[in-house]
């Protein structure tokens, strides 16, 4: 059984947020009559002390016709007034999006007589009760209602759960000092995959070992009738496991060069880091078309969910490749080592989400790197992968003449992840590839200043794998960030990074440079751009045409972005709008790209037919330019950065 990951923060930090939030409930109390009421004041602080006494879950996941998970707890209490939290800010979405529209159906008793229950007038996800004399324990009955519209959770062969979901908790407690004894009852025959450690089996019923509640949501579960669990440990290394449910069978088989790739990630990892921050690491791998895709950290296991053809179309799939090495960075970069603002007492204290830009943005430069590392990526994809996001801040850069890189580490809070229209001008979470170009810059500044004896290596060896074998939360601010970058090289860090994340129009492109290698552009896609945009991708990550007209398609002729100030853009192409005919043909990816070819020879605009909110127009576009695809080509007699830095560690 794990220990409790969140170490807190320092004592005199942790009663000063105490004393703040118990400060506005003696400001409301003495409040005169007819003040404003305080949103959240009825809902007791959390304290660092035990919750006496163990809770037990029990999620039935048999409904998988309808997607209902039946949640039974038995929570020990003591008389008197008890409020329930459903977690509400969540480890991961950096954001408020705990489902409390799904539950439904709560019912709560003791000694089989049903109570009362209050759901708090500001907070939604409290619930308040009174707990009566001679009660020594209470029985909370709910469902959660997965979705049935698309992101299933829930399929008829396999189920993604995470324990936020389907759990209340006491609140006036850290959820480190709140213990829970989960089982999970599943369809008949399937098998699961988790962090969580079973401690018996009866049937069809999991019984897994107390932990505490901060890990028991940090340790979702994945299941499905066709499962294939595949040994990654690396030598010497703690356990790593490859836990897969897939749509059929035959999405399991890999080849043991598929296997040798996904065990090398493991070894990279280890070997960049020094250290690991768990017992075993469990990647929950969904291959489905069915099951929403998913990314999601914890410190001993990650959600992932990719296609089902995964491995068994193998050569068409290197896009996407580096989730898993994102998600598993994340085991040190996001979970063991956490920026201060984001570490909370429980989950329903609210984050900050301020260094985003190194929890996500460095997790996303060692993803891309660990990925071409282990050799998921040859060097051409990877380099072709950065391309295409380098492309994005030389083209797709509008949004920052009003906003700085920082700024948009408030978007998982204002959208709560939603797709925005015009991103080139929202610029939307841009901490994760704008926060990586910064990183590639500071790898190859820091290999300048050392004459190539230092990197961003030793930054991560220093700053994340420290206390080998601890999972015990390490926070962090922005100087310790420039103290450990000065500890590798001496320089002004703290200038460098303002530069980069506080002002408008960062300069995210030195990197490149700064490594040996410059950015242009031809007329023909790179096979790694080809793969990706004849593949479903999500709306914030399609190109397509968005480095020459400025547009980004959907199946179907549907238009998903519009490039701010674009080509498109000036002639009034809106996002939203369907393109039904290109210079009077049928619209088709060929013929887009025909017309913008012959274009470049003549005066005469692309004419484009769009259908929006039932009307039709014509709209003519002045571009002669030529289809640009960005492909990265070497700077003759520069060193080559770009190559060391994704060569294998021995």
């Amino acid at each position: 059984m794990s220990v409790a990951f969140f170490a807190g923060l320092p004592a005199a930090v942790s009663r000063r947020v105490a004393c703040g939030v118990v400060a506005v409930l003696i400001a409301f109390a003495v409040a005169p009559l007819g003040a404003q009421q305080v949103p959240g004041a009825g809902v007791p602080p959390p304290q660092d002390v035990p919750y006496p006494g163990t809770i037990a879950i029990h999620v039935d996941a048999g409904d998988t016709a309808r997607g209902i998970f039946r949640v039974h707890e038995t929570i020990p209490v003591q008389p008197g007034a008890l409020t329930l939290l459903y977690p509400q800010w969540i480890p991961g979405d950096h954001s408020p999006t705990g489902p409390i529209a799904m539950l439904a159906g709560l019912a709560l008793s003791a000694n089989g007589k049903p109570l009362a229950w209050k759901r708090d007038e500001y907070d939604v996800y409290a619930f308040h009760l009174d707990v009566p004399a001679g009660v020594a324990s209470i029985d909370v009955e709910f469902q959660y209602l997965s979705p049935r519209d698309g992101g299933f959770e829930m399929t008829d062969r396999m189920m993604d759960m995470e324990w936020s979901k389907v759990a209340l908790y006491p609140a006036g407690h850290f959820t480190r000092g709140i213990t829970f004894a989960p089982s999970l009852t599943l369809p008949h025959g399937w098998q699961l995959g988790s962090a969580l450690e079973p401690a018996s089996q009866s049937g069809d019923t999991t019984t897994f070992r107390p932990v505490t509640f901060n890990n028991l949501v940090d340790s979702p579960v994945y299941a499905g009738q066709y499962f294939k669990r595949v040994d990654l440990t690396p030598p010497g290394g703690a356990p790593v496991h490859l836990d897969v449910v897939a749509d059929a069978p035959k999405y399991l088989a890999m080849t043991p060069e598929q296997v040798r790739v996904h065990r090398a990630l493991a070894v990279q990892a280890t070997r960049l880091f020094g250290s690991h921050h768990y017992d075993h690491y469990d990647f929950l791998f969904s291959l489905s078309d069915q099951l929403g895709g998913n990314g999601t950290e914890h410190h001993q296991s990650s959600e992932d969910g990719l296609g089902a053809d995964y491995f068994t179309a193998w050569d068409d799939n290197a896009p996407g490749r580096d989730l898993l090495a994102h998600e598993y960075t994340h085991s040190w970069n996001g979970k063991f080592r956490r920026p201060a603002d984001l570490w909370t007492p429980n989950f329903n204290v609210p984050m900050g989400d301020s260094l985003l830009w190194v929890y996500e943005g460095q997790t996303q430069y060692w993803g891309y790197v660990l990925t071409a590392r282990a050799g998921l990526w040859t060097p051409e994809q990877f380099r072709d992968a950065l391309a295409m996001v380098a492309a994005n801040y030389d083209r797709n850069r509008e949004g920052f003449r009003w906003r700085t890189l920082e700024d948009t580490t408030n978007d998982p809070t204002a959208a709560r992840r939603s797709g925005l229209p015009y991103r080139s001008w929202q610029m939307s979470e841009e901490y994760y590839s704008a926060g990586q170009m910064m990183w590639l810059e500071v790898d190859a500044r820091l290999r300048a200043l050392t004459h190539d004896r230092k990197s961003l290596d030793d930054f991560a060896r220093a700053f994340f794998g420290v206390d080998n074998g601890s999972y015990v939360t390490k926070t962090y601010t922005f100087d310790d960030v420039v103290a450990a970058l000065n500890g590798v090289a001496k320089y002004d860090w703290a200038s460098f990074l303002h530069a980069h994340v506080d002002t408008r129009m960062p300069p995210l492109l030195d990197g490149i440079e700064g490594t040996g290698w410059k950015l242009v552009y031809t007329d023909k896609e790179s096979a790694y751009e080809k793969q990706y945009n004849s593949r479903p991708q999500s709306s914030r990550h399609l190109y397509n045409f968005a480095w020459s007209i400025g547009l980004t398609m959907a199946k179907g002729g549907k238009i998903n972005d519009v490039r701010w100030e674009g080509p498109a853009f000036k002639a009034g192409v809106s996002a939203g709008a369907t393109l039904v005919a290109v210079n009077g043909h049928d619209y088709s990816d060929d013929v887009l790209k025909d017309a913008i070819t012959a274009a470049k020879g003549s005066k005469a605009p692309i004419q484009l037919l769009l259908k929006f909110q039932g009307a039709y127009r014509t709209v003519p576009v002045d571009y002669h330019d030529g289809l640009q695809y960005p492909h990265l080509v070497r700077i003759e007699g520069t060193p080559d950065y770009l190559g060391e830095i994704i060569a294998a560690r021995k």
